[in-house]
């Protein structure tokens, strides 16, 4: 059966569970996946990684996957959410047919009605408040509405009057039928529908009752032909309700819903809400800013779509929710940037350096690979001149044992260039900082020459002072502190939020080949990391870069497992 996966392919939960579906023919049409994202906020890497799940899945049995506005809250939602959230699902490489629950108003109102004429719904006048003193607690039942017994005809004559819009909002809701003392909360007559007097984005006026997400879900589910609902963790306990819906609306070979873990990682803030708070609250530079698991943050930032989809694949189906260390997404992201970036010199925090013995006005051009590790990538020349930038971390006056680098008396390379000894550092009479390095050079020891008559332990980057172009280079780390404790209510995001989760060097020089750095590529800094320039800031006085990823892995895949 085409589409069908072999026993032995199937390691994990979810995937089983559909293949004994395709097995036993429980449903007549192709397997079927959706995404049913909110339009009121932006996607997120935790929303990334409910697409993957559902990709796969209809990926691995050749099926369809849709893309489905849940619009049933015209309080909160956007036609922008909507062109942001269809713009992040192509970033992530899939094409799918788009679809708006805000189009099934008619059907879901229809079923609504079903379940009055079968006495399974009534309309409700307690208030929310009242409501919410009737549902009882996890130890205790709840006790029925005294609008419960209300005859079917009444029900529908109110059910109508809601719609033609008789009733303020709050007024009545529609609620489900099915048993106050159900250990299971949400089977405790739960409302199927409310009042919201407020024009929806896409439909206007049109409608003043929207049917509630756990309503309306299976009714679009169905309506589409899904064959398997899958959906996050928190969900678990509304499946009875999904079953529910669809068994009393009598709906042929039913939809399953079935939940995975949600994916949470280290030092990431991956609820909607709390990110709105922090955005709302101006502790990041709004819904894109590099810091952010959104998935515009992530864009920004210069994350690749391959790099995401790769770690993905790599956590798998969770079945509980789970935190994934940070370094493993910033492994596959490393991983997928190694062999497309171009190797350059930038100097984040300049020292300049005067080399005496250089002849006065000389420049040299010097030839540099783009990658050390594949000379098939080509190359470039770069100028040397008597007057550089290094970097200042790369100078030392009192050197710790194992320093290497320069310090008075102190002899390195510079890459692609020439050994260099430092003989004396200028300081600012007023600061005591070390404001140059002078030294000299051996013109003996240009590299590839073959010189070997002594060794150097280190090897630094630099800029010519004379050619290099300024930038500001922006490194993004953790926007959390390190175990910074996340609470279920209210966040001191002040006391929560990293002081070093953005650091910024605004006096970066760059070799001159960056002068026509392009917003699609990637960069690798040497010894700094992969870059890409900040694609909102490209007509600013100077190019902005943004850090994807630091050098370093700390991430092994064996240690994962």
């Amino acid at each position: 059966m085409e589409g069908k996966v072999r026993k032995e392919e199937a390691v994990d939960f979810l995937t089983k569970t559909v293949m004994e579906d395709v097995e036993n023919e429980t449903y007549s049409r192709p397997i079927a996946t959706r995404f049913p994202p909110e339009p009121n906020g932006y996607l997120h890497i935790g929303s990334a990684y409910a697409i993957h799940v559902n990709a796969a899945i209809a990926e691995a049995f050749h099926g369809k996957m849709n893309l489905r506005f849940d619009d049933t809250n015209p309080l909160k939602e956007d036609m922008k959410y909507v062109e942001a959230i269809r713009e992040d699902v192509r970033w992530l490489g899939l094409d799918l047919p788009v679809y708006f629950g805000s189009d099934y108003s008619e059907e879901i109102f229809e079923a609504a009605l079903k379940l009055i004429r079968k006495g399974k719904a009534y309309v409700c006048d307690l208030s929310a408040e009242e409501m919410t003193e009737y549902r009882g607690t996890l130890t205790e039942p709840g006790k029925n509405s005294p609008y419960r017994e209300r005859s079917v005809e009444d029900n529908l004559s109110l059910f109508h009057q809601m719609k033609e819009g008789r009733f303020p909002e709050g007024a009545k809701v529609l609620r489900a039928k099915i048993d106050m003392s159900s250990p299971n909360i949400n089977l405790r007559d739960p409302v199927l529908y409310r009042i919201i007097h407020a024009e929806h984005y896409r439909t206007g006026s049109e409608w003043c009752v929207y049917p509630m997400y756990d309503f309306a879900h299976p009714i679009q589910d169905a309506i589409e032909g899904i064959t398997h609902s899958l959906c996050s963790a928190e969900f678990r306990d509304h499946r009875p309700l999904y079953e529910w819906v669809l068994r009393e609306l009598e709906v042929a070979e039913p939809p399953k819903q079935r939940e995975f873990g949600r994916l949470n990682v280290s030092g990431m803030v991956t609820s909607k809400r709390y990110i709105r708070e922090l955005v709302e609250g101006g502790f990041v530079d709004g819904w894109d800013d590099p810091r952010l698991p959104t998935l515009k943050g992530l864009r920004r930032r210069g994350v690749t779509p391959e790099g995401l989809r790769r770690f993905m694949q790599e956590v798998g189906m969770l079945r509980g929710s789970s935190t994934v260390d940070a370094a493993m997404l910033d492994h596959f992201i490393r991983q997928d940037l190694k062999d497309k970036s171009v190797a350059v010199m930038a100097v984040l925090n300049p020292l300049k350096v005067v080399i005496t013995n250089y002849p006065k006005d000389q420049v040299e051009m010097l030839h540099l690979n783009h990658s050390d590790a594949d000379p098939m990538l080509g190359g470039r020349d770069v100028p040397f001149s008597g007057e550089l930038y290094i970097e200042r971390e790369d100078f030392m006056e009192h050197p710790v044992p194992g320093f290497h680098r320069l310090f008075p008396g102190g002899e390195a390379r510079l890459k692609g260039a020439y050994y260099v000894k430092c003989h004396h550092a200028v300081k600012d009479p007023e600061t005591g900082e070390v404001k140059e390095l002078h030294c000299t050079y051996d013109p003996e020891t240009k590299s590839g020459t073959g010189f070997s008559g002594r060794k150097v332990k280190s090897t630094i980057h630099w800029v010519s002072a004379a050619h290099g172009v300024p930038a500001e280079i922006r490194l993004y780390g953790s926007l959390l502190k390190d175990a910074a404790p996340v609470a279920e209510s209210d966040n001191d995001w002040a006391e929560l939020v990293s002081p070093d989760s953005r650091i910024i060097y605004r006096q970066a020089i760059m070799e001159p080949w960056m002068k026509n750095a392009s917003p699609d590529a990637k960069y690798q800094f040497i010894r700094q990391g992969y870059f890409c320039l900040d694609h909102k800031d490209l007509t600013g006085p100077v190019p902005i870069f943004n850090r994807m990823v630091s050098l370093k892995d700390s991430w092994k895949r064996e240690a994962s497992r």
